[in-house]
């Protein structure tokens, strides 16, 4: 067999931690924004998600739950809630039925 599935895929750049926040290359302003977040901050998207999470305690809340009650769009929410989620602000709480009666995973804050 080649040695060229041992190579561990972990130690390529393309799979290496970003160096900044996601930002547009050619606005001076978008890289500076992205310059400004670091780990510990949390943009007011995220925090509107955390705020809504708070309310809802135990129970947590399903993505759709967490756009109705905010409100939110889906492309803006589960974005910051798959940051949240990445940080390990927020965690997998069960799953519960969505309004079109399929499966959905309940989130909650750590």
């Amino acid at each position: 067999m080649s040695d060229y599935y041992s190579t561990s895929v972990a130690g390529l750049p393309l799979f290496a931690a970003p160096a900044r926040a996601p930002a547009i290359q050619h606005s001076r302003t978008s890289m500076a924004a992205a310059d400004a977040l670091t780990p510990q901050k949390l943009n007011a998207l995220q925090r509107q998600v955390v705020a809504f999470l708070h309310e809802r305690g135990e129970h947590g809340a399903t993505d759709e739950e967490m756009q109705n009650g905010i409100p939110m769009d889906p492309n803006t929410q589960r974005p910051r809630r798959r940051e949240l989620a990445k940080r390990g602000l927020v965690v997998e709480a069960g799953e519960r039925k969505t309004r079109a009666g399929k499966s959905a995973t309940v989130w909650r804050l750590a």
